[in-house]
C-alpha cells in the first residue's frame, strides 16, 4: 500500500495550543503555494519512480480548506496525471468550520475528495474562544450539515479534551452534542501544551491550569465507554471509528507503510529495507528558492536500521486496537517479539495481553502509553 500527504501550512489564525508548522498566509501566497505543491509533486515523483498506485491521498495542515475547490481539484488532477491512484483510493481533506460553505463543500465533493475531517474541537463557545478557534458552536454543527448536503458520506470530526477547567459533565455535554452530528469517525485528543506555544508560556505563567491526572483518566475512559456504547470501534489510542469506517490514510502511518510527502514541513515514510524518513525542512523561502530552481525540497532526516525498525514496528502497532501481530513481526525480523525485547515484555506484563497471536495494550496501557513504551526503545 503506498499513500501522498500533502502539507499546507496555512490558517486563518494561529491557534494557541499548536506546534504544528502554519502560519496566517495571503491569498497570493496560497496561490503561489499551489503552483510550487505542482512543481514538487514533479520532483517527488522523479525521486521515487517506481512508486505502487495510490491507495490514500491526504490534504492536511494548516487548513487545507483556506484552499479552493478549484484549487484542490488542479492538485489532484495533476496528481493523477503524475501518480497512479487505485479506482477505490480515500481522499481526505482537512477543513475547519468558519472556512467553509456548502458551495464550497460540493466543490470539494465534486473535485474528487471523498473524506471529509473537521477540526471541531470543541461545542462550547467558551472553550472555542479559549483555543482560539475561528468559529462558534452552530458553526461547527451547521459545517456537518453542510458537508452532508454537499454528499460527504464519510465524515471524521475532532474533539479535544482535558481542557483547562473541563469537568466530566462538561465534556459529556459535548460529546452527546457530537454524537448527534451522526459522524462516521470521530478524533478525540487530549490538550498537551507543547513547547514553543502560546499555551505552555500561558502555563508556565501560572495563566492557565492543566488538566490533573486523575480527571484526564477519568475523561479519557468516559470517552471510550461512551463511543463504544454509541457503536464505534477504539481502534488507536485517539481515534473511533464506525464499522468499515477507519482512516486508512492513518492506519498507513501505524503499519509502517510507505506514505510520500510534499509541501514545507511535510515527512515521508518510505518503507524499502528497514526504512527511511525525508522530511521538508520548514523553511517556506527555502522550499520555494529548491523548486523554482528543480531541485529536490525534501532531505533523509533517518535511516533505520534493523533494531530501530523493530523498536518504530513495536511503538506504532501498540497504539492501534489490532495490536503487534507476532506472525507478522517474525516474518519481518526472523523472531517473534517478546524474543528480542524480553525484558520489556516482562516489565509490562500485566498491561500486554496475547489476543489471537497479537500482543495488544489494555486501556489502562493506553492511558500510560509514554511511560509503558519507553521500555521497548
Amino acid at each position: 500500500m503506498s499513500s501522498l500527504y500533502l502539507h499546507i501550512p496555512f490558517c486563518s489564525s494561529k491557534c494557541p495550543y499548536c506546534d504544528f508548522f502554519s502560519q496566517v498566509g495571503s491569498q497570493e501566497q496560497l496561490d503561489e503555494y499551489v503552483e510550487l505543491l505542482n512543481l514538487n509533486i514533479r520532483i517527488l515523483q522523479q525521486k521515487f519512480p517506481h512508486n505502487p498506485p495510490l491507495e490514500t491521498i491526504f490534504f492536511g495542515g494548516g487548513t487545507p480548506s483556506l484552499l479552493s475547490a478549484e484549487q484542490i481539484g488542479s492538485l489532484l488532477k495533476y496528481i493523477k496525471g503524475t501518480f497512479d491512484i487505485d479506482k477505490n483510493a480515500e481522499i481526505t481533506l482537512e477543513a475547519n468550520p468558519g472556512t467553509v460553505d456548502l458551495d464550497q463543500l460540493r466543490g470539494y465533493r465534486q473535485a474528487g475528495v471523498n473524506r471529509l475531517s473537521l477540526g471541531i474541537q470543541s461545542l462550547n463557545d467558551q472553550h472555542l474562544q479559549l483555543l482560539g478557534r475561528i468559529h462558534t458552536a452552530d458553526q461547527a454543527q451547521d459545517s456537518v450539515i453542510a458537508a452532508r448536503a454537499a454528499g460527504f458520506n464519510n465524515l471524521s470530526l475532532d474533539l479535544m479534551f482535558a481542557l483547562p477547567d473541563q469537568d466530566l459533565s462538561s465534556l459529556e455535554e459535548e460529546l452527546s452534542l457530537l454524537l448527534e452530528l451522526s459522524p462516521e469517525h470521530v478524533s478525540l485528543y487530549g490538550l498537551s501544551f507543547e513547547k514553543g506555544t502560546e499555551f505552555a508560556v500561558r502555563l508556565q505563567r501560572g495563566e492557565l491550569t492543566a488538566c490533573g491526572e486523575n480527571l484526564y483518566a477519568d475523561q479519557y475512559r468516559l470517552l471510550h465507554e461512551r463511543m463504544n456504547a454509541a457503536g464505534f470501534e477504539h481502534y488507536e489510542i485517539s481515534n473511533f471509528a464506525r464499522p468499515g469506517s477507519r482512516c486508512r490514510h492513518n492506519q498507513v502511518y501505524w503499519r509502517r507503510q510507505t506514505c510520500l510527502a510534499l509541501g514545507c514541513g511535510a515527512h515521508s515514510f518510505i518503507a524499502d529495507g528497514w526504512g527511511e524518513r525525508w522530511h521538508v525542512p520548514s523553511d517556506l523561502p527555502t522550499y520555494r528558492r529548491k523548486l523554482q530552481n528543480g531541485q529536490n525540497a525534501c532531505e533523509l532526516l533517518e535511516s533505520f536500521d534493523r533494531q530501530a525498525a523493530m523498536a518504530e514496528t513495536v511503538y506504532l502497532a501498540l497504539r492501534t486496537a489490532d495490536g503487534l501481530s507476532r506472525k507478522r513481526f517474525r516474518r519481518q525480523f526472523g523472531s517473534f517479539p517478546e524474543e528480542l525485547f524480553p525484558d520489556a515484555f516482562r516489565r509490562q506484563a500485566e498491561r500486554l495481553k496475547l489476543v489471537d497471536d497479537s500482543w495488544r495494550l489494555d486501556l489502562q496501557g493506553w492511558l500510560l502509553y509514554d511511560h509503558l513504551i519507553s521500555a521497548f526503545l
